[in-house]
């Protein structure tokens, strides 16, 4: 499936070498995304807040060279060069050769860190698949001085789509939406959007406390799971299922009805874990603890009504998603009584955020 727009034409002017470095966040999906098509094409519509702490910082330094049959780059992570991340990296370069030609006529150096453990469900390869890909962006912009800043972010999350299906939701803020709906204007299965619908007050700057149950390396990776979600007996109905939480979440963020998220996003969470445990091999990424903190989040919530909710992505991690009117109560809530679950008392405190942002070079 080859999307015309994205292919370029021509290039207008050489480039023999330069550095640039992008950070990029990761994000947390509110309706989510379980199992794909072909060609990274999401099986279900989502919509995630953008995160403001979690990110990736990336620099790509890139030098001309005669072009070659393979592509010829090494990567670096956290400062300890990793052969075992070239693979993903190479599948990614050819998925996106027909849209960067430019990709085998430099050896490139890829830099990349985290502000948060990698492969730990805080969607590492979202925010460092954006950040990649707006790196090759800014080539491709130096190449093509005339490619408007609306292409270039339009591009960036396309190209993102292609390494993991989610980084595309991390190149904009503070709501995207990635996959078709009739309800929301201008989304696409090829490239996130930011939500385009009135968003109601209550869900400015709201507040993300993820709990770090377990920082190790996940037993099933994601691209695993999506997989298995071909022939699963209640994907079509999942599929469906997502489609009308989204639909529903459009009224609840316009009036501001924080009962009724809390409602769609919880589902939301059970219902990917619920996928994963009734697949075939069926797998559960939960640990006892993850269970202790969401039992602890409904009793609170009982307790004092105040609006607070957990969501999971594909791992044990907890991510608490709460008003910022009410995070001082809130947040002496989890300190007190869900701090002790996280492996080593680790959490991090995040809210939503704006995007990705281009770094100055270091001199």
């Amino acid at each position: 499936m080859i999307v015309e727009e994205f292919v370029p034409k021509k290039y207008l002017q050489p480039v023999e070498s330069g550095s640039f470095k992008w950070q990029s966040p990761s994000n947390i999906a509110l309706v989510k995304y379980w199992g794909k098509k072909k060609h990274q094409i999401p099986a279900n519509p989502s919509v995630s807040f953008t995160l403001d702490h979690c990110k990736t910082l990336t620099q790509l330094d890139f030098q001309k060279k005669k072009p070659g049959s393979d592509f010829d780059f090494d990567i670096f992570f956290e400062g300890s060069k990793k052969e075992d991340f070239k693979p993903k990296i190479n599948t990614f370069f050819k998925r996106i050769e027909r849209y960067c030609p430019f990709l085998k006529e430099y050896s490139l150096q890829i830099h990349s860190e985290n502000t948060f453990p990698h492969s730990s469900g805080i969607a590492s390869s979202a925010s460092g698949m954006s950040a990649l890909a707006l790196c090759l962006m800014s080539i491709e912009k130096k190449l093509n001085p005339n490619i408007s800043a609306e292409f270039f972010i339009k591009k960036a999350s396309f190209l993102s789509r292609l390494g993991s299906g989610s980084a595309c939701r991390s190149i904009e803020g503070e709501l995207v939406v990635w996959g078709k709906h009739q309800e929301i204007k201008g989304s696409s299965d090829f490239f996130g959007i930011p939500y385009p619908n009135h968003v109601h007050t209550n869900f400015k700057n709201y507040q993300d406390t993820i709990l770090l149950v377990d920082k190790g390396r996940k037993e099933v990776s994601s691209s695993v799971g999506h997989n298995l979600m071909h022939g699963h007996p209640f994907a079509e109905a999942r599929f469906k299922q997502a489609g009308r939480n989204l639909a529903d979440l459009n009224s609840v963020l316009a009036e501001g009805n924080l009962e009724e998220f809390i409602k769609i996003v919880e589902n939301e969470a059970l219902s990917l874990h619920s996928m994963m445990m009734s697949s075939m091999p069926y797998f559960i990424l939960m640990k006892p603890d993850t269970l202790e903190i969401i039992n602890k989040i409904w009793d609170f919530r009982r307790q004092s009504s105040l609006p607070v909710c957990f969501t999971l992505d594909a791992g044990a991690n907890v991510h608490v998603l709460y008003p910022e009117k009410d995070k001082y109560e809130i947040f002496e809530f989890i300190k007190n009584e869900l701090v002790a679950y996280c492996e080593n008392g680790q959490y991090i405190c995040d809210q939503v955020g704006s995007g990705a942002i281009q770094l100055p070079m270091d001199n």
